[in-house]
């Protein structure tokens, strides 16, 4: 896989459901690799920042992800596998980044993590203080994940599995022959 330019993995799901740590594993299983964690380019705005869960985002949100995009194009062309990882809810994030990566040709896979909304919110109270942690706002941006369509078969139910299993499922998903 190493020696396979142009493969990005999209890792998403609501807060609390372990994509930091399943990106962690997933990359530490390869020679090289890059793990962009999304949600880190908003904290870059230092003013003007909307909170992206909010409606008024909408503009915020795609300057964003077009960033996203062209930082992990960048990487995945020059030989890199790279995984994305981040809240990339559809109808919002996720398709403007897939089809910013496409666009260049890459081979992408996604994969999303979904473990029920109770285990997401305990989850997410689990970590320091910031709103993914109000359980109001995990169950909003949770709900973003609950029906999707034609995307319900890229979804992981990784509740009852340790985050080891869900690695192994992640990578050979995206490992796999296409």
């Amino acid at each position: 896989m190493d020696d396979v330019p142009g493969r990005v993995l999209i890792l998403t799901g609501p807060p609390g459901s372990g994509k930091t740590t399943i990106a962690r594993l997933v990359a530490a299983r390869l020679d090289r690799a890059v793990h962009v964690e999304s949600d880190a380019f908003f904290h870059f705005i230092e003013a003007g920042f909307i909170e992206p869960w909010r409606t008024e985002a909408h503009e915020q949100n795609q300057v964003v992800m077009g960033i996203v995009g062209e930082v992990a194009s960048g990487y995945a062309k020059a030989g890199y596998p790279t995984i994305v990882e981040g809240i990339l809810v559809p109808g919002w994030f996720y398709e403007p980044l897939r089809d910013r990566l496409q666009r260049d040709d890459l081979q992408v896979t996604t994969a999303i993590l979904r473990p029920s909304p109770a285990i997401s919110v305990m989850r997410a109270r689990e970590r320091s203080s910031n709103p993914l942690t109000d359980p109001a706002v995990v169950e909003q941006v949770g709900r973003g994940f609950e029906e999707l369509g034609s995307l319900e078969r890229l979804v992981i139910d990784n509740e009852a599995e340790g985050p080891d299993a869900t690695a192994e499922t992640v990578f050979d998903l995206w490992t796999s022959p296409t």
